[in-house]
């Protein structure tokens, strides 16, 4: 094997439970990475917000500084994962200009000011990585934008936040109520004290503006992203997926429409017999209907220290090898310049329980409201009477655009005989 090259300096900004577990990797395998590269990589600082906070041994404390800015200049790889917009966007911009190449593991950042971070590594000739930004350790963004190039990509679905994801799984396997699994799940670190940015479905919102962009080739934001979140899912729902033969999770799904691309976030009715229906506690997955390769699952953990951080570890070994022996990787490819389709025209089907006067004419005049708006019934069940003597109805539509169906659900509400519409559910993945 030919001598090593001069080191590559590592910066790093942010020292958390990911950053610390990236030192340690770089750390610990310095020797195989300097192999695999073809250079040592050198760590040459750690910005953090408080160079006294108690942390890990294993990153030195002589490394530690409050001057990010600074630190970007003296780097050829800046590995960001402070989160959040700013200062991390003027940071890796500062870095970019100075000639280093960036890793990052911010889909936030990503999602919102993306385009703008490739616009300037493409002029500065060099690369942004971000395989950890979309699903933890799972490999998916080069599969994405390397493996399939040569494919049409036709839908994602994917389970691409592991906190909503443990809830809905303890909700369907002990039965248990939203608020109290949250609870837990924050009890054991997997949901933060605020879990807005998971629950509402932003996370995840976030990360579908990541995968429409490289799936289509056409530039999408978390502003496209249609979103609703899992703070409604209750316990009732939860049984009568069961009962109907589906599992909920929270998908992010982009896929190509008559109208363009459709990107959207919400809770969905799973087939039990679809792979994603079998994805349980934090774990990710994600589901790719390809037109060539057919149907494609990548699954793993989607968070946690040590698996984020292993995606983070090969995003620079990806990024220093081409800078010791030249050129770099691929750029945003946005050629196909797709018109983003809005909400309402994504084709999808509806679960609709409904409570209702429990007398004679109540199910026909139900399915003709659902005629007049062009929308099919697939299945309708009448399970049990209520203690004012009503009756529960659950009807399955067809697919049909979502503006119909929201028409649909609007116009069975109106009917007298319509108690209460007790729940609407997407069903996805059938």
């Amino acid at each position: 094997m030919p001598a090593p090259s001069s080191a590559l300096r590592i910066a790093l900004l942010g020292c958390g439970v990911v950053g610390t577990q990236v030192v340690r990797l770089l750390t610990e395998q310095a020797e195989d990475l300097a192999a695999r590269v073809g250079a040592p990589l050198e760590l040459v600082g750690v910005a953090v917000r408080d160079v006294d906070a108690p942390r890990d041994e294993v990153v030195p404390r002589a490394l530690l500084t409050t001057d990010a800015a600074d630190l970007v200049t003296r780097a050829d790889i800046v590995v960001e994962l402070m989160g959040g917009i700013e200062p991390a966007r003027g940071l890796l911009l500062r870095a970019i200009e100075h000639g280093a190449s960036v890793v990052t593991a911010n889909k936030a950042l990503l999602a919102q000011h993306g385009p703008e971070l490739y616009q300037a590594a493409d002029a500065a000739g060099v690369d942004v990585y971000f395989e950890a930004a979309v699903a933890g350790a799972i490999p998916l963004v080069r599969p994405l934008r390397e493996s399939l190039a040569g494919d049409r990509v036709r839908r994602v679905l994917g389970i691409v936040n592991g906190t909503t994801n443990y809830i809905l799984d303890e909700m369907t396997t002990k039965g248990l109520a939203f608020d109290d699994v949250l609870r837990t799940a924050q009890e054991l670190g997997y949901a933060e004290a605020d879990p807005t940015a998971d629950v509402e479905g932003h996370d995840a919102a976030a990360k579908a503006a990541i995968i429409a962009s490289l799936a289509f080739h056409t530039r999408v934001t978390l502003d496209d992203v249609a979103c609703e979140g899992i703070t409604k899912v209750s316990a009732d729902d939860v049984a009568w997926a069961t009962a109907t033969g589906h599992v909920i999770k929270l998908l992010a799904i982009a896929e190509l429409t008559d109208d363009g691309v459709a990107v959207r976030v919400h809770p969905s009715l799973v087939p039990a017999t679809h792979p994603l229906a079998t994805v349980g506690g934090a774990f990710n997955a994600v589901f790719v209907e390809a037109e060539a390769a057919g149907e494609l699952m990548f699954y793993g953990r989607g968070a946690g220290g040590a698996p984020t951080a292993s995606a983070v570890v090969g995003d620079v070994v990806s990024v220093a090898r081409h800078r010791v022996l030249g050129g770099k990787g691929p750029d945003e490819s946005r050629y196909a310049d797709l018109p983003l389709a809005a909400a309402d025209s994504a084709v999808t089907r509806y679960q609709i329980r409904v409570l209702v006067d429990d007398r004679p004419g109540v199910l026909a005049r139900v399915a003709g409201v659902v005629a007049e708006r062009d929308v099919s019934i697939a299945a309708m069940r009448q399970q049990g009477e209520t203690a004012d003597g009503g009756a529960r109805l659950v009807l399955t539509t067809h697919s049909a655009p979502e503006a119909a169906l929201a028409a649909t659900v609007e116009a069975v509400r109106a009917l007298d005989v319509v108690k209460e519409v007790t729940s609407v559910l997407r069903v996805e993945g059938a």
